[in-house]
C-alpha cells in the first residue's frame, strides 16, 4: 500500500511538473509573439535550456519578410559576435593542452603584430586580446576588413595605424580587430584555422551539425533565413555578405538547436553528454570579470538588480537580482542575436533574428524573468522605441548649399588616393561621372553625386546594412589642387572617418 501510494504521488508530481512546464512554454510563445509584433521583426528563433535540457526550441515568423515560409529550429541564422565566446572558449582548450598560456605575449606568436605604440605592442597577452582593453576605441579600425578581400593577417599589419582611444588596460574598446588577432594565434599554435579547431573540438562533440562559419556553406546547409536592413522599422531583405576574413570575430552561422547544446556545456561546467569539452578551471576562467565597466546610478535604473558589469574573456558579464548572467549580443548585417545564461539557475536562451531590431535584449530580459519572476516591468513594451532617422544625416542635408558648383572640372578630382589605415582609394571618370572605388573592396563602390562645392554625395552600388548617406570632399591645398579626400558617413559601426585619405 505505502509503494502504491509513492507511485501516485510521483505521478502526480511528474503530471503536475509537465503542466508547469507546458504553462511556462505557452507564456513564453505569447511573449515572443507579443514582441515579434511590437518591433515588427519577421522571423526568430528562440530556445530556452534549464537544469541541462533542452525546455524550448522553436521558430517564429518567416524567413523572410512578406513571405510564407515559416522559420524552425533548425534555421540557421547569423549569431555574429557571439562567436567570441567559442573562440575563447577555444584558447582555453589550448590552456588546458599546455600549448598556450593566457599571458603569452601576442607578438611572440605574431611577429607582424603591432598597435599604435611599440610597448604595447609588446606587452599585449592572448588574455588582453579577449577583453577589450589594449587601447582601441568601440569599432575603431572596422572599417579595414568590413567587405574587405584582405585575409586575416593582412587586416592585422594595418592595426598600427589604428588611433589610441585610451590608456592600455586602462578603458574599455570593443574590439574585432583583436579578436580577429586570437584567431591567427590559434592558426599559429595549432597549425589549423580558428574554425577548423573550432569545429573538432566543439561543434563535432556537440551535436552542432547544422553550424557553419562561411555564409559559402549556406546552399549546402539549406533552411536559412534572410537578412533585412531595419530601417524606421521597415524591413528591407538583403543578401548575406561575407565575413569570412574577420571570422574568429563574428562568423559563425547556427540554430537554436546546436546553440542551445552550446549553452548546456557552458551551463554544465564545460561538460557535454559526460564529455569534458572544457576544463571547469579555466571555463571559470572565461566567465571571470577581466575588464570591468563603470557603472551608474543611470545603469541601475536602466536595468534594476544590477550591481556591476564587466566583460570576461568572450563574454559580457554582470550581476541580475543577486544571481550572475553572462551574456553576449551579436550584430551581422541583417540579422542580431543575443545569449544570456544564469548559471545559478542553470538557464540558458539564445534568441536569433533576422532584422536589426533591438528586440534580443528587452526579450532576453523578459523571458529571464518567467523563471525568476524577479522584475515587474514589461520589459518588451517599456523598451521598444520607434526607430528614429539619423540625426547626423538629417543635419548635413539641412546643411546642404544648393546653386554652388565645383572649383575644379571633374579630371582635377580623379585620381588615386592613399589611406595608411586602408590602403588605395581611387575616383576615376565614368560615363561622365565621378565614381569611387576601394582597392581590395569592390563591394563599396560608389558614384559621386555632386552636393555643393568640392563635396559629392555617396551614391553605393549596393544597399549596406550599417550605413547608406554619405558625402566625400575633396580638400584643396593653396595651390587649388587635391591634396586628399575626406568621408563622412553617419553610422555607429563603420567608421570612414577614420581614414586620413591623400593625394598620391
Amino acid at each position: 500500500m505505502k509503494k502504491f501510494s509513492f507511485v501516485l504521488i510521483l505521478l502526480l508530481s511528474l503530471v503536475l511538473s509537465q503542466a508547469i512546464a507546458q504553462s511556462q512554454s505557452k507564456r513564453i510563445d505569447q511573449l515572443i509573439e507579443k514582441a515579434m509584433d511590437q518591433w515588427n521583426v519577421p522571423g526568430m528563433a528562440v530556445a530556452v535550456v534549464k537544469d541541462g535540457k533542452v525546455v524550448l526550441s522553436r521558430g517564429y515568423g518567416t524567413v523572410e519578410a512578406n513571405r510564407t515560409l515559416k522559420v524552425d529550429n533548425e534555421t540557421l541564422f547569423a549569431i555574429a559576435s557571439n562567436t567570441k565566446g567559442f573562440l575563447s572558449s577555444a584558447i582555453a582548450t589550448l590552456v588546458t593542452d599546455g600549448k598556450l598560456r593566457w599571458d603569452d605575449k601576442v607578438k611572440e606568436i605574431l611577429p607582424y603584430f603591432e598597435l599604435y605604440d611599440p610597448y604595447v605592442t609588446n606587452e599585449v597577452t592572448v588574455r588582453d586580446l579577449l577583453c577589450h582593453r589594449v587601447g582601441l576605441g568601440t569599432f575603431s579600425g572596422d572599417a579595414i576588413w568590413y567587405k574587405s578581400e584582405l585575409p586575416a593577417s593582412e587586416i592585422i599589419k594595418q592595426v598600427k595605424h589604428v588611433p589610441q582611444a585610451y590608456s592600455f588596460r586602462g578603458g574599455y574598446g570593443y574590439s574585432n580587430l583583436m579578436f580577429i588577432t586570437a584567431g591567427e594565434v590559434i592558426r599559429t599554435v595549432t597549425g589549423k584555422s580558428w574554425d577548423a579547431y573550432v569545429k573538432e573540438r566543439f561543434f563535432g562533440p556537440l551535436q552542432m551539425s547544422r553550424t557553419i562559419t562561411s555564409t559559402n556553406d549556406l546552399d549546402k546547409k539549406g533552411n536559412y533565413a534572410i537578412p533585412h536592413k531595419t530601417k524606421q522599422d521597415i524591413n528591407t531583405p538583403i543578401k548575406w555578405v561575407n565575413w569570412d576574413n574577420m571570422s574568429a570575430a563574428g562568423a559563425i552561422i547556427s540554430s537554436a538547436d546546436d546553440m542551445a547544446n552550446w549553452m548546456i556545456m557552458h551551463l554544465n561546467n564545460g561538460v557535454f553528454e559526460g564529455n569534458a569539452l572544457l576544463e571547469a578551471e579555466q571555463q571559470n576562467k572565461l566567465w571571470t570579470v577581466q575588464n570591468p565597466f563603470g557603472f551608474t546610478i543611470e545603469d541601475k535604473k536602466e536595468i534594476p538588480g544590477r550591481h556591476f558589469a564587466g566583460y570576461g574573456l568572450g563574454f559580457g558579464l554582470q550581476d541580475y537580482f543577486g544571481r550572475m548572467m553572462v551574456s553576449h549580443g551579436g550584430g551581422y548585417d541583417g540579422m542580431y542575436s543575443r545569449v544570456v545564461m544564469m548559471p545559478d539557475e542553470q538557464l540558458g536562451i539564445v534568441v536569433l533574428t533576422n532584422s536589426m531590431s533591438g528586440i534580443t535584449r528587452p526579450l532576453t530580459y523578459a523571458i529571464v524573468n518567467e523563471f525568476i519572476k524577479e522584475d515587474k516591468r514589461d520589459w518588451i513594451v517599456s523598451s521598444y522605441e520607434p526607430q528614429q532617422p539619423d540625426e547626423r544625416v538629417t543635419n548635413l542635408k539641412r546643411a546642404r548649399m544648393k546653386g554652388t558648383q565645383p572649383t575644379l572640372t571633374a579630371r582635377k578630382y580623379a585620381g588615386q588616393y592613399f589611406a595608411k589605415m586602408y590602403g588605395d582609394i581611387s575616383v576615376k571618370i565614368e560615363g561622365g561621372r565621378l565614381r569611387l572605388y576601394f582597392s581590395h573592396s569592390p563591394d563599396l563602390s560608389a558614384t559621386l553625386k555632386h552636393w555643393h562645392n568640392n563635396t559629392w554625395e555617396i551614391v553605393w552600388d549596393e544597399t549596406h546594412a550599417w550605413f547608406d548617406f554619405g558625402l566625400a570632399t575633396f580638400e584643396l591645398n593653396d595651390q587649388l589642387d587635391v591634396s586628399g579626400i575626406k568621408l563622412n558617413v553617419p553610422n555607429g559601426d563603420i567608421f570612414f572617418d577614420e581614414y586620413t585619405i591623400v593625394r598620391k
